[in-house]
Order: structure tokens, then sequence, then C-alpha cells
């Protein structure tokens, strides 16, 4: 199994990029976002990979980071999400997006990915608010990148809340009320504001 690509971009054709390992060319198939960050044909480029076998091929998909990797596989767990909608949905939504998008249960932001309706949408919400392990809350760059507060605060604010036993979904649903009354919080602001809001 390939868990790792680097080498030379050679070609960027609709949602693959085919990358040029010493010789030999792979094709990996990437949402829009993680294209859109690869350099141009020629720039060195390396991609977390994700390989699915049939009887009939094997395929690659290509992420930036190991956290979009993850969610890539978490949100093909949700029947009637397969790989081309999963990959949409992480070239609508950045990963951090996404778990606030599923803490909250915002059905409309999921619904932005094209090939998603107010249904699937729904499903994926539901289902996944329990399932979401902490370090993939508020994954990925800061929520907020005008914000000065450290970046990766928010997840391990959720992370010390799920270690005193509450659950990731409510960790991440206090967390993210606490971000919208302070988006320049720090870990220890929002762990106190966090348990403030798990208190009501």
């Amino acid at each position: 199994m390939i868990g790792k690509l680097s080498g030379v971009v050679d070609a960027i054709d609709g949602e693959r990029v085919l990358i040029d390992v010493n010789g030999v060319g792979y094709i990996a198939h990437c949402s829009a976002r993680t294209l859109a960050q690869l350099p141009a044909p020629g720039g060195r480029a390396t991609l977390i990979i994700e390989t699915q076998m049939t009887q009939e091929q094997i395929k690659l998909f290509g992420f930036g980071a190991a956290q979009e990797r993850d969610w890539f596989q978490l949100l093909q767990s949700v029947q009637g999400v397969g790989a081309k909608v999963a990959l949409a949905i992480l070239g609508a939504l950045a990963p951090a997006e996404l778990a606030q998008a599923i803490a909250k249960g915002d059905k409309a932001q999921v619904a932005r990915a094209q090939g998603v309706g107010p249904k699937l949408a729904q499903r994926i919400t539901n289902e996944l608010k329990d399932k979401v392990p902490a370090g993939l809350v508020f994954a990925g760059p800061a929520i907020a990148p005008k914000s000065g507060r450290p970046d990766g605060a928010a997840a391990e604010a959720v992370s010390a809340l799920v270690n005193l036993g509450y659950a990731p979904q409510q960790a991440s649903e206090a967390v993210a009320r606490a971000l919208d009354g302070d988006p320049n919080a720090r870990v220890e602001t929002l762990i106190r504001a966090g348990l403030k809001e798990l208190s009501r």
C-alpha cells in the first residue's frame, strides 16, 4: 500500500494530479482545495495517500495533510458518501470548517459541496457528530487565520475537555461557542469558557 508520494508535479488535469517519482508517474485523485495548493508543473510536492483497491483497479487519493485523509475516510463511513462525494466535501470545506459544521449540526454548510443535497448533509451531520475523534476537531489551518491566537488552540481545548470525560461532540460544540465569543482566545481561556458552556 502506498501511504505517501513525494516527487515532481508533471500535470494537473481536472480532479487528478500526475506526480513523477523517480521516473514513475502516479495519478492521484484530489479535492479541488488540495489541487489548488499544489505547485505548477515542474515543482515538487508531497501528498499523503489513501489507496483504494477493487477487482478492476487501484486508485490513489492524495491529500495535503493527514487530517484531510482522515476526514476522507470518516466521511465514507456514512451511507451514500463515496470517494467522489467525500472529495467534493473536502473541496468545499477545509477540515476545520467541516469539524465546526458537524459540531453545530450545520447541514447547510455541508450541503455547499457539489453532489450533497439537504438529506445527505443531514445524514452526515447526524451520523458523524458522535464519531469525530478529538484530533480531527478543528484540525488543519487555524479557524480564524487573522486571529492572534496560536494555531491548534481550539483542538487542544477540545482534547482537554474530552480528557475530562466529555463527549467529542459536546466538547467541540462548547469550544465552537467559546470561539464565537472570543476568536482570539488562548487554550486556557477556551477550556474555561468551554467548561462554562458545558455547565449550562
